[in-house]
């Protein structure tokens, strides 16, 4: 009997681009490589504060992220810090209040922080240390398991076990 030869490359490369997107679990859509255009590794958000001493202390504290850089004026004051939890980074950043002092903040946004340890530990460390959480831990209809709480400014966090 004869053996096939293996396909050339370019019917390989064609095979490979004819070949349907591994559905994304819990029955999401994923989009394929062949149409993505922008590739990242991670993003990181950064937030004005009105207080960076009180948030530095609920996102060390009431969370568990530790502070990873600070940055400092040219009269050496910090006016922001980067707080890290595993490989994920917030940027923290002191008002300067150029846009009046009543300005609210984290209006329409949410920061949807996913993780393999237990919420409901992470939720009670928050309760612990003084924050309240706008929803308790419960599980999603889709799967998974989550709370939430704002931050001193207002941001929206949940956190979130697939």
């Amino acid at each position: 009997m004869a053996r096939k030869s293996p396909p050339s490359g370019r019917r390989r490369a064609a095979a490979k681009r004819s070949k349907p997107a591994r559905p994304a679990s819990r029955g999401t859509e994923r989009r394929t490589r062949a149409r993505e255009t922008l590739r990242l590794r991670a993003i990181e958000p950064t937030l004005t504060v009105g207080d960076l001493d009180r948030s530095v202390r609920f996102y060390t504290d009431a969370l568990g992220f530790i502070v990873d850089e600070r940055y400092k004026d040219d009269a050496g004051v910090v006016r922001g810090v980067m707080v890290k939890a595993g490989v994920v980074r917030i940027g923290l950043s002191q008002d300067d209040w150029k846009k009046g002092r009543d300005r609210q903040k984290g209006i329409g946004s949410r920061l949807w922080c996913i993780t393999v340890q237990d919420v409901d530990a992470a939720a009670a460390r928050a309760k612990a240390a003084g924050a309240a959480l706008t929803e308790e831990p419960h599980d999603m209809p889709w799967g998974g398991r989550s709370f939430s709480v704002d931050d001193p400014d207002g941001f929206h966090l949940t956190f979130y076990r697939r």
